[in-house]
């Protein structure tokens, strides 16, 4: 005769192998993922705004004349930048320096540093004013670009820029950039019997 203990453990095995046999259900394919959710277009839009230098690709619909940047710049940007983009009590002038890159003094400016055109407007909508950034309407930027090329001689007075004018301007600097193919590294390629790194590093 089996004592109650025994048959009690044969009983508590049995339920465990008996569950251990059960095969673990399907995950809800319904069920919402913990990592955030799909992302519409419209919201990828809000994001998507990055403008390509050399051809202008990524500009957006709009326009804006010169004068009409120059009443935008006024309002909104001389604060920082000054009258006529001369300078302000934040940042010093976004005209001149033209040809400075060949000196041992450059003047850092849209018409003497950017290559393309197209960066400027990109570099506006971005971050501009600085105490609203991208708050400035596609119309607005395009305006505030042209008033800055035409303060810089690239663009006449009654010009209008677009994403078409705006990607047709030569800029001065447009060939004064190389592209660096140096090796970021100094260390000796090593793939067998290398020492260690510890000496590597020194």
């Amino acid at each position: 005769m089996r004592s109650p203990e025994l048959s009690w453990c044969g009983l508590v095995v049995a339920c465990c192998l008996a569950g251990c046999a059960v095969p673990a259900a399907a995950p809800n394919a319904a069920a919402p993922s913990p990592h955030g959710h799909a992302i519409s277009e419209q919201e990828l839009q809000a994001w998507n705004i990055d403008v390509r230098g050399p051809d202008g690709a990524g500009l957006p619909p709009g326009s804006g004349s010169v004068a009409a940047g120059k009443a935008v710049f006024d309002a909104k940007c001389a604060a920082c930048h000054g009258a006529a983009a001369a300078g302000g009590p934040v940042f010093g002038p976004m005209v001149g320096g033209i040809g400075s890159f060949k000196t041992d003094r450059r003047v850092l400016t849209p018409g003497s540093m950017y290559p393309y055109a197209p960066i400027l407007f990109d570099y506006v909508r971005r971050a501009m004013p600085m105490n609203a950034p991208q708050s400035l309407t596609n119309d607005e930027t395009y305006a505030v670009s042209g008033y800055l090329l035409h303060l810089n001689g690239l663009v006449p007075a009654d010009a209008v820029m677009s994403a078409q004018t705006l990607a047709a301007v030569r800029m001065p600097n447009r060939d004064g950039f190389l592209v660096d193919d140096r090796p970021d590294t100094r260390a000796t390629r090593c793939m067998r019997d290398c020492p260690p790194i510890s000496s590597a590093a020194r």
